[in-house]
């Protein structure tokens, strides 16, 4: 744990509202600001409530987020993201649900400030344990407000979504809708380590928007650096997802390679729910979660599931896909189910000799070398016929590495036009230059668990590392360094790609 850092000092943050309660009328809303809410050990946090004039009975939608409920979605989007300003409201939280459009629609809407984030009382705690019991209690809060129906339902992006599964599995009975866009569920392998490589662009980042607070926030990327391996400090993030059994709604994008792909499936396809629909789309994240044709598709979860109306929902096909030629070009698709049951996964071999991907295995040993600062080693595969490439993939391969012990690779599935250019996918929330997928594994990371791992989809124990060993000139032979090691690397995406 470390010192907060005085709110009021966010930079690239709106002014921060002083606490108190504060009750006005704006845009047919009533709004309350700061509104306490007392959790099971006494700790009081706050929360904006918005709903529509003159109304009762009604569901709410709760967005819990560290980011500041003041924060608001218009204020924070650049351009590149593709979000239109005129799908948001003013009164928009970052990442969240727009009060204004739900509330015409018939929704009060809740956005809180987590315990020790911002103004709310108590120390930030970083998921894990605490943060869903405090979820727990502010969703029973919310529930036995005056002029609540007594539904819950949470809608969100990236944190906004990962809180979801947190909650969702202590089943607390008023949440009866789960609307996950986009947000990891594996806090070592998604968010910390990617194949045991730590991420070191976004974190820091990220643990600096949570050290907002009064009292004291935890240290993510302090802590991140301490645990480099699965320990107790991860299991105590680990949230289970057979647990859940809300009627989910979950969104993820083949773009968001790093961070939410890989965990946002695994949360659709591990959770318990016996109604759950996944939709893997290929577009700018922020843009996609506020289109209006996705907006349309939450509305039409949430009524059936908060209002009992009956919607087009329950006719959703389980599973629908993007299937991309390109960035901004792809066709969606209705699925049964994920993985694609029809998947016939095809076996490739690396030709060093050639730099060729081969259907056959060569007919001969070679080895390909290249700097690991400047260079790197690449193999073309040219189809002869229409090939679509959706679902999970794997790369095993045979490594050496000479003046050390350890490696980290990344591996990438690019798509080439017929010049042999790279063709280019949306990436992240921002770019449409990306590689059709991503892949990471540190070498001494390579140990596999072998009860979860299926042949199509390795999964890394991550608790002990094994250093590539170096043998004498006499046992290496001429021109290599040290031991090779089978590496098998995981990569997650969808495309098409033309011959």
């Amino acid at each position: 744990m470390r010192p907060g850092v005085d709110p009021a000092s966010a930079p690239n943050k709106p002014p921060l509202p002083p606490l108190e309660h504060v009750v006005w009328r704006e845009r047919g809303l009533v709004i309350e600001r700061n509104a306490g809410i007392c959790l099971r050990d006494g700790t009081e946090i706050y929360a904006d409530l918005y709903r529509p004039e003159g109304e009762a009975d009604l569901p709410t939608l709760l967005a819990w987020g560290p980011y500041g409920k003041h924060a608001l979605s218009n204020q924070v989007f650049w351009p590149l993201s593709g979000v239109d300003p005129d799908w948001l409201s003013p009164l928009t939280p970052f990442e969240g649900p727009d009060p204004l459009f739900w509330g015409r629609l018939g929704y009060a809407v809740a956005v809180v400030d987590p315990r020790g984030a911002w103004l709310s009382g108590g120390d930030f705690h970083h998921n894990g344990r605490q943060e869903a019991e405090d979820c727990y209690d502010t969703i029973c809060w919310l529930a036995d407000r005056p002029g609540s129906n007594g539904k819950i339902g949470m809608t969100g992006v990236s944190y906004l979504a990962a809180i979801q599964y947190l909650v969702a599995s202590l089943r607390p009975p008023a949440l009866v809708a789960l609307n996950p866009w986009e947000g990891f569920s594996d806090w070592y392998r998604e968010f910390a380590y990617h194949g045991g490589i730590p991420e070191t662009g976004f974190l820091p980042r990220a643990s600096d928007n949570i050290r907002f607070s009064l009292n004291r926030t935890e240290d993510s990327w302090a802590n991140i650096q301490a645990h480099p391996m699965i320990d107790p400090f991860w299991r105590s993030k680990e949230i289970d997802l057979e647990a859940i059994d809300q009627p989910a709604y979950v969104v993820a994008s083949w773009s968001d390679q790093g961070l939410h792909l890989r965990g946002t499936i695994e949360a659709y396809r591990r959770m318990g729910s016996a109604q759950k629909w996944l939709e893997v789309h290929g577009q700018k994240k922020w843009a996609h979660y506020y289109r209006p044709e996705s907006r349309a598709r939450q509305h039409a979860f949430f009524d059936h599931y908060l209002k009992g109306r009956t919607t087009q929902a329950q006719a959703w096909p389980r599973v629908r896909i993007e299937v991309r030629e390109a960035a901004g070009v792809a066709v969606e698709r209705a699925e049964a189910e994920w993985p694609l049951a029809r998947t016939i996964y095809t076996r490739l071999w690396l030709d060093a000799a050639t730099g060729l991907m081969t259907i056959d295995e060569p007919a001969r040993e070679a080895e390909f070398r290249y700097d690991a600062v400047t260079g790197h080693a690449a193999f073309d595969l040219e189809f002869d016929q229409d090939t679509e490439i959706t679902g999970h993939t794997k790369l095993r391969l045979w490594a050496a590495v000479e003046g050390a012990d350890d490696m980290d690779l990344f591996v990438a599935a690019q798509k080439l036009d017929r010049a042999k250019m790279p063709v280019g996918f949306t990436f992240y929330a921002f770019y449409d230059n990306g590689p059709a997928a991503l892949g990471w594994l540190r070498a001494s990371h390579r140990a596999l668990d072998s009860e979860r791992s299926s042949p199509s989809q390795p999964v890394h124990l991550h608790e002990v590392e094994e250093p590539l060993t170096c043998q004498s000139a006499r046992q290496r032979g001429p021109g290599s360094a040290c031991k090779r090691r089978p590496l098998t690397c995981r990569r997650s995406g969808g495309c098409r790609r033309r011959a």
